[in-house]
């Protein structure tokens, strides 16, 4: 695929303890009932922070309060060529509703599947953050 990457806000809700909040794909959606990152892309002249933000309220009813860049990370899809830009908060407003009709868990173990394939490697930084508090891997 050699069009133009799609750039999409991504965040991880993190818990004191660790947890992160997933999320599963809607009906109707590419990928419906694989579990990601909550997010969504970004639209014209916002930056990737609003983009977050916006999200959040609209999937959610979250409001973030602060969040701080972690890691972006290419993924080409059969059907989209994303640049996902994935954000820690640690602070928000709200609990979790589900406002598009998805799906969506804490999870500290991520006990759910399918996971989104761009998901994974991630889930496998985060451990490693929990597990063997590798703070550095936070920019």
């Amino acid at each position: 695929m050699t069009a133009k990457p799609v750039d999409v806000a991504v965040g991880i809700l993190m818990k004191p303890n660790g947890d992160v909040l997933l999320g599963q794909r809607p009906a109707g959606k590419p990928y419906e009932g694989y579990w990601e990152f909550p997010g969504g892309k970004v639209e014209s002249g916002e930056s990737i922070l609003e983009a977050l933000k916006r999200e959040f309220v609209e999937e959610l009813g979250i409001h973030i309060l602060a969040a701080d860049p972690w890691c972006g990370v290419e993924y080409v899809y059969p059907h989209a060529h994303v640049r996902l830009h994935f954000y820690i908060s640690r602070d928000w407003q709200g609990e979790p509703q589900s406002l598009e009709g998805q799906a969506f868990a804490w999870q500290g173990s991520f006990a759910v599947s399918p996971l989104l394939p761009a998901t994974i490697p991630l889930l496998e930084w985060l451990d490693l953050l929990r597990d063997k508090n590798h703070s550095e891997l936070i920019l």
